[in-house]
Order: C-alpha cells, then structure tokens, then sequence
C-alpha cells in the first residue's frame, strides 16, 4: 500500500498574486493546482496554489522575490 501524498497551498494577497505565480511555476513546469483556500484554513472566498510537499523549497525559491507569499500551509 503507498503512503498518501502530503500537499502544501500557497495563500497569497489577491487573485493576481495566484494567478501570476501559476504562471511562473507553469513556464518552469513545476506541477500545481489552483484549488478553492480550505474552509479550515479561510472562510473568505478565494483560491491558493495546491503541490506535493517534496515541492516546497523549490517553489519558494522559484517565487521568492517575485510574488508576495503570505503563508505556506501543510494540508
């Protein structure tokens, strides 16, 4: 039996920070989703970016200085 996968989601400021940012992870082809921000995690409306855990550095280095990250969270 495989062990189930651990996810992070990225929170960001405002919708153009998601959307930008799944632009630079897509031209760098890291695999990603856009997902609805978890009722547990926000109850304000909006979407984050979802990916594998073994992804987490290398999407903030990828993103550092180029979007504002408010939070990455373990799902």
């Amino acid at each position: 039996m495989t062990e189930p996968e651990e996810y992070y989601v990225a929170l960001f400021e405002s919708i153009s920070q998601v959307l930008r940012s799944e632009k630079i992870l897509k031209n760098a082809g890291i695999p990603h989703k856009l997902i609805p921000v978890p009722r547990h995690i926000s109850s304000d409306c909006g979407v984050c970016l979802r990916f594998t855990s073994n992804l987490k550095k290398q999407i903030e280095d990828i993103l550092a200085g180029k979007v504002d990250v408010i939070e990455m969270r373990q799902l």
